[in-house]
């Protein structure tokens, strides 16, 4: 089993997590991301934990991959669900429990916080391996299907 160190991400951080974000959009959405507003973005967060909080996972001190949280509010709970968004793991550490360390990470600090009271992602009905991974960590199907108005999303 690989070791994998998990660490709070840092502004120096920043070209690797838009590089990833990049990649992320292209995988999984065949979307093509304007790079310096991803870089404005990721800056943003890296700058202000309101907006939300990057984790890095490390292997032998290499950047193997990555996940942010964001928070909303639930007036039905009076508390707060974490998001799970930005999940990349660079594919030559796929199958190495980096997402696993992550997402371990993020379940214990959400449980050790009296203001959160659950954790979400959303992922793309077609992306398969996504879906068995969440799968196999206990994130199941919410029974909400996510829809949208998005006018920012590049090439619509």
């Amino acid at each position: 089993m690989t070791s994998v160190a998990i660490r709070d991400a840092r502004l120096e951080d920043l070209e690797i997590i838009a590089s990833f974000n990049i990649a992320l959009a292209a995988e999984t959405e065949d979307c093509h991301l304007d790079s310096e507003t991803v870089h404005r973005g990721v800056k943003a967060v890296l700058e202000n934990p309101n907006l939300g909080n990057y984790f890095i996972a490390e292997v032998e001190g290499e950047i193997a991959g990555q996940l942010m949280i964001t928070q909303e509010w639930s007036d039905w709970r009076c508390g707060f669900f974490h998001w799970i968004q930005s999940v990349f793991v660079r594919p030559e550490f796929r199958g190495c429990s980096v997402f696993r360390a992550l997402y371990d990470h993020v379940i214990a600090r959400a449980k050790d916080s009296d203001e959160v009271c659950g954790v979400r992602l959303y992922v793309d009905n077609e992306n398969l391996g996504a879906r068995e991974v969440y799968d196999r960590v206990g994130m199941l199907s919410g029974g909400y299907d996510l829809r949208e108005i998005d006018w920012g999303r590049p090439g619509d």
